[in-house]
């Protein structure tokens, strides 16, 4: 189909050609032959006035005019294929879609084994693939190449809708033989101590709290910085460090794991988990099924203040 002299399937091998970076392997995403991608590649090049991918080693690089079509061209196939293509009906128990999700370490303890216990019950075809803390998510949901966020609402954009789960606070934690965490820890004493840091992506994004000091023109010593806050707790023991984790966290790890827990100085360290979603995936009737999900499971959460009474914050 040709739309103002331009054939509409060479959008699709252009978006194979900058996912996959590699010829052979874009023809074979779109079950072409590579003859035949070639062959796409010279169309593209004559319609578009322009080389759009040059080779570097055995990566196709594509060039500033490609760069500046991958988004238009991604939303608009991402458009039809959810608008157009995808059935109006959605069967949960029938559906073998897969989620793609962004969340961190933290939400995937405290609430995203919630989902996948009830999703196995009603739609057991349904699978995730749960992905770390990206440095540019918002360029994901506008590509469409993930189809939920879960971050602090504060985090999020304001490009694509999203929706409030469940509140947190961060807490104080160390060794229960560590004498420096005394149960009233002034800020002083708080910002002396050496702490254990999670720490996101390549470029190492704070997490919520220590953005939150850094704002204020506050460093933390950081002794040691982890991936992800389920690696906290391990550098905590037999030291005197000290770390600020979200309370719910602590109370799973507080289970199986001697921890010292004390209010930290800071009053302010309340945060809201959101997720979010792509625009384009705003009336995909699978994508409302798991949203109610998530939503749905958020409400039976307890209050971070029962959390907190459960590990014995003290």
């Amino acid at each position: 189909m040709r739309f103002k002299g331009l054939d509409l399937n060479l959008l699709v091998a252009f978006d194979a050609l900058v996912t996959q970076g590699n010829l052979t392997a874009a023809a074979r995403s779109i079950n072409l032959s590579q003859p035949a991608m070639s062959a796409a590649v010279a169309r593209l090049r004559t319609y578009f006035r322009d080389e759009l991918f040059t080779m570097r080693g055995r990566k196709l690089v594509p060039t500033p005019r490609a760069e500046a079509l991958a988004a238009p061209i991604r939303e608009a196939l991402a458009h039809i294929q959810l608008s157009i293509i995808s059935p109006d009906d959605f069967n949960p128990s029938q559906s073998n879609r897969r989620f793609r999700i962004i969340l961190s370490d933290f939400m995937t303890v405290v609430f995203f084994r919630r989902i996948v216990d009830r999703v196995v019950g009603e739609a057991p075809r349904i699978t995730f693939e749960l992905l770390p803390p990206a440095e540019e998510p918002d360029d994901l949901l506008r590509r469409g190449e993930v189809d939920f966020l879960m971050y602090p609402e504060m985090f999020m954009s304001s490009a694509h809708p999203k929706a409030a789960l469940f509140e947190d606070n961060f807490v104080c934690v160390g060794c229960p033989m560590n004498k420096q965490l005394a149960p009233r820890l002034t800020f002083e004493k708080y910002m002396s101590i050496g702490h254990v840091e999670a720490q996101f992506g390549r470029f190492l994004r704070p997490s919520f709290h220590e953005w939150l000091l850094l704002e204020h023109g506050f460093k933390i010593r950081t002794e040691v910085a982890v991936q992800g806050f389920g690696m906290i707790p391990p550098m905590l023991l037999g030291t005197n460090r000290i770390a600020s984790m979200p309370s719910r966290l602590v109370s799973h790890f507080a289970k199986t794991m001697p921890l010292r827990v004390v209010e930290p100085p800071l009053r302010l360290l309340t945060f809201t988990e959101a997720v979010q979603w792509p625009a384009t995936h705003n009336t995909d009737p699978a994508s409302i099924w798991m949203r109610n999900i998530f939503l749905q499971e958020a409400s039976m959460m307890v209050s971070p203040s029962e959390t907190s009474q459960c590990h014995g914050a003290r």
